[in-house]
């Protein structure tokens, strides 16, 4: 008889043996615990480590409540880690999922912010090959580019911690055989038969035929996550390098992209929208804005919409434009102060001493107040519309709006912030001029 047979399913020692030599030190680890056979595996191998490596451990369960059976998962953690000495914490969130979201996608996102908000250095989740090969298959399905590919990495930052994956070398077999061997007890969540979600279909229909003609599927497909992984990185590095020679003052330069390649154009493009965190347009979007930035005539105004905002082209550069609160009339009192934030501005309003308004003047107060239309300041030897003003300056109509107008207590207009003070009012000695710097994201 053959003697593999008869041997233990062990996996520790390879559990082991794959341990990252950036954890090798004295971490607090804490498993992501569904309950369910994986979960529980890696618990169990976590919990005899410690024997050789000596770290804390702890386990957290997350509870959605889309189960009814949710509860039933509850108690059976709680009684496992009980048995085995493990702290427990069971944090509970509500899904509300908005219209054009995916109730796993939502889910997913409270799952890990619960476990982002752990006291451990590291966060382990128990994703194993097969998992991995699911994910590649489900990301190509979904047209993603080498970072989706990617797929999982064993090892990456999560606020501040470590977010470790130590199964992605086993298969789903050796993990359900340790179960076994081990004598586990887990939780059984009938969502995973359901064929409706893509993950269950390739589960459960395409991998079982796809292994009758290439066994191992599994070893090519996480070649392939590897080597997309290597191949994102190079491309974040060309972007990012591409995006530091287009960027200026927080904008975009128009003829500094239009020198890269069309394919850099869009990793450029891609990179700042990650940055600004202003969402991700769609390919074809993306491509006709691309288009337009470069061949649209110089009185044009090329706008991309997005999720949280939208980016539009004037005077040459492409400038975010965040949505804003609209800004009200706010009275201020003069203290010398060189900065202050402006309640319910989205910007920072900034005093210079140089040539310009005399601190008598301002002594008596002053109000920041939104533009109506109509206004005119004073300038030379006469007064000019502040609208031309700010065409002058150079301000994106998108920041017109909310650039405010900065007016005595008796009501005079007396300067528009970083532009233009009333030449009359003005002192070349002993003077303040008054900067307005906008906010550089939304309004929070």
């Amino acid at each position: 008889m053959d003697a593999s047979r008869n041997r233990p399913p062990e996996l520790l020692d390879a559990f082991l043996d794959h341990w990252p030599d950036a954890l090798s030190g004295q971490c607090a680890f804490e498993v992501g615990l569904s309950g369910g056979i994986d979960s529980m595996v890696l618990l169990d191998l976590l919990w005899r480590a410690r024997e050789r490596r000596h770290f804390s451990l702890s386990a957290c369960h997350v509870d959605h409540g889309l189960n009814p059976r949710a509860g039933a998962w509850c108690d059976h953690v709680r009684r496992h880690c009980l048995a085995l000495g493990v702290p427990l914490r069971i944090e509970s969130v509500t899904v509300e999922v908005a219209p054009g979201q995916s109730l796993e996608a939502v889910a997913r996102q409270q799952r890990y912010a619960v476990l982002a908000a752990s006291s451990a250095d590291v966060i382990v989740l128990a994703h194993h090959l097969d998992d991995q090969a699911e994910t590649v298959l489900l990301q190509l399905l979904r047209g993603g580019g080498p970072r989706a590919l990617a797929a999982m990495p064993a090892l990456r930052p999560l606020d501040g911690k470590r977010l470790w994956r130590p199964l992605l070398w086993a298969t789903r077999r050796q993990v359900e055989a340790y179960a076994a061997w081990r004598g586990l007890v887990w939780v059984e969540d009938d969502s995973n038969d359901d064929l409706r979600w893509r993950r269950n279909l390739l589960r459960h229909a395409v991998l079982p035929r796809m292994e009758q003609g290439v066994p191992d599927y599994r070893r090519h497909l996480q070649r392939s996550a590897a080597l997309m992984a290597d191949a994102a990185q190079v491309l974040d590095e060309v972007a990012e390098s591409d995006l530091e020679r287009c960027l200026s003052e927080g904008r975009m330069d128009c003829a500094a992209l239009a020198r890269l390649t069309p394919a850099r154009q869009r990793l450029a493009l891609l990179r700042w929208l990650e940055r600004l965190g202003l969402g991700e347009p769609a390919p074809q979007a993306l491509d006709v804005f691309r288009e337009q930035v470069l061949t649209a005539g110089i009185d044009r105004k090329p706008r991309l919409a997005l999720a949280r905002g939208a980016v539009v082209r004037y005077r040459g550069q492409l400038w975010p434009d965040w949505p804003r609160t609209a800004p009200h009339a706010v009275a201020l009192v003069w203290n010398g102060a060189s900065s202050c934030r402006v309640p319910g501005w989205a910007g920072c309003l900034q005093w210079q001493e140089k040539g310009g308004l005399p601190a008598s003047l301002l002594a008596g107060g002053y109000r920041l107040c939104p533009r109506a239309g109509g206004e005119r300041l004073q300038q030379g030897v006469g007064s000019k519309p502040v609208k031309t003003l700010l065409q002058e300056a150079g301000i994106a109509p998108h920041l017109r709006a909310h650039w405010p107008l900065l007016y005595l207590a008796d009501g005079r207009l007396v300067a528009v912030p970083g532009i233009a003070v009333d030449t009359e009012l003005s002192v070349a000695v002993g003077g303040f001029w008054p900067d307005w710097t906008p906010e550089a994201g939304p309004l929070g």
